[in-house]
């Protein structure tokens, strides 16, 4: 391709962006709209599974011991809890430094005149996956010698369903937004090829090639899926940075991961859907008028 044929290209395909400067501005905001929508339901989603994954340091499950059992015989089992499925971390404290541990949490005065320590042998559980997390207590629960099995259940069946709902939304929306954006490039460009029809028609009568024809309709849709990117990038940004803060100052257990962690992924994946939705939509669009 002549350096002479990509100036007139790229001449051609700005001057149809601003041919049709309402249904350019329209295709524009669509992406950009689309993209924002699909990037929060994903940096939901995101957050979500950072959130999942600190519940196994953060929502553990509590094995009590039977109270009966000598010190020996209590440590015995961990055995039994180590050879099961799901356990990635098993850790023993015997009474006497769950007492310790209670007394540096609260003031020391609470335990005056307490002679004889009340507390039980434990051991903490640290799951592979929080999913499972009523099935591997059920399993501790059935082990003899095991009193009681504690942990915050409600709490992780909230998040998980949340994230379940968030993950399967922004599958249908990627899919549904990427077929509107499509269809809205397809019909700015088809106007663009309508009012061109004659221009067009000579072009293919003195000889043009249907490559040398497509190209500006390609340029055109370019130029839109990258200007709708770009702007729906930044609001993105913008949007992100505020939820961020709001989050931050309401609800100290959720905590949004900086969006400078992930400014060139999140970039990477606006630009790429952007030059997807408007070359895909300039091609097809000119593939079926040109009928090749």
């Amino acid at each position: 391709m002549k350096r002479y044929e990509v100036m007139y290209f790229f001449r051609e395909g700005i001057r149809g962006v601003f041919l049709h400067g309402f249904m350019s501005f329209a295709a524009v905001s669509v992406i950009a709209a689309c993209l924002l929508i699909m990037g929060s339901f994903s940096l939901i989603a995101f957050n979500l599974d950072r959130v999942i994954e600190d519940l196994k340091n953060q929502n553990e499950i509590l094995v009590f011991i039977d109270e009966e059992l000598s010190l020996a015989q209590a440590k015995s089992i961990g055995t039994r809890i180590n050879n099961m499925d799901n356990i990635e971390e098993n850790i023993f404290m015997d009474k006497d430094e769950a007492l310790e541990q209670y007394k540096s949490q609260f003031e020391a005065d609470l335990f005056e005149g307490i002679d004889e320590n009340p507390l039980r042998h434990r051991y903490r559980i640290l799951l592979n996956d929080v999913s499972l997390m009523q099935e591997t207590m059920d399993k501790l629960s059935s082990i003899a010698g095991v009193a009681e099995v504690s942990a915050e259940i409600p709490i992780s069946e909230f998040i998980l369903s949340t994230r379940r709902i968030v993950n399967t939304v922004s599958y249908m929306l990627i899919i549904m937004l990427l077929g509107v954006s499509v269809f809205i490039i397809s019909n700015t460009v088809k106007l663009a090829t309508f009012d061109r029809r004659e221009e067009i028609g000579i072009m293919r009568i003195v000889g043009a090639t249907y490559s040398f024809i497509r190209w500006p309709f390609v340029i055109e849709g370019f130029l839109l899926g990258m200007a709708g990117a770009l702007i729906g990038f930044f609001i993105q940004w913008g949007v992100y940075s505020y939820l961020e803060k709001f989050v931050k100052g309401v609800l100290e257990i959720f905590t949004f991961s900086p969006f400078s962690d992930m400014f060139l992924i999140v970039f990477i994946l606006f630009i790429g859907f952007g030059f997807i939705v408007g070359v895909l939509g300039s091609v097809l669009t000119i593939r079926k008028f040109l009928r090749v």
